[in-house]
């Protein structure tokens, strides 16, 4: 199983088609606080479908609180302002993807300090990012690829 984490998420329609990618994928989701909205909201709710029920999710208090309760696995942090691309790196199982708020991505000081781990998806010049539900599935789907889409069909 791999692992999406949203930090301080903001839109929730995205989380919600996040969530259903997780869902989808057998991933699991983890949501490091604080959110924009609501895990009652329709917008995510909608997004979601009748999947949200099937979500293994965690949400937790801060980053802190995400590092103590997930010190032994990898984690790769998911900007564009990373420099090694996400196709160069050797996925395993039990990975973490750290995915930052749609406004402003992860913050420089998290980039800076696991510098080594910060991967993107190439864009062009004409645009700041991507979606993040697309990037979460662009990256997730990869690893899964790598690792032979086990326990999927």
């Amino acid at each position: 199983m791999f692992n999406v984490v949203l930090y301080q998420p903001e839109i929730p329609s995205n989380a919600g088609n996040i969530g259903r990618i997780c869902v989808g994928s057998n991933a699991k989701l983890h949501i490091i606080k604080p959110m924009r909205f609501l895990l009652t909201d329709k917008h995510l709710a909608r997004a979601g479908l009748d999947y949200w029920d099937k979500l293994d999710i965690t949400i937790y208090d801060d980053l802190s609180d995400f590092y103590e309760k997930c010190p032994q696995n990898r984690v790769y942090f998911c900007s564009t302002k990373g420099n090694e691309l996400y196709t160069q790196v050797k996925y395993e199982v039990g990975d973490f993807f750290m995915f930052g708020p749609e406004t402003k991505g992860l913050p420089n000081e998290l980039l800076k300090d696991n510098n080594e781990r910060v991967i993107k998806i190439p864009i062009s010049n004409d645009i700041r990012s991507i979606n993040l539900a697309n990037s979460v599935a662009i990256v997730l789907y990869e690893a899964l690829r790598q690792t032979g889409f086990e326990g999927l069909s």
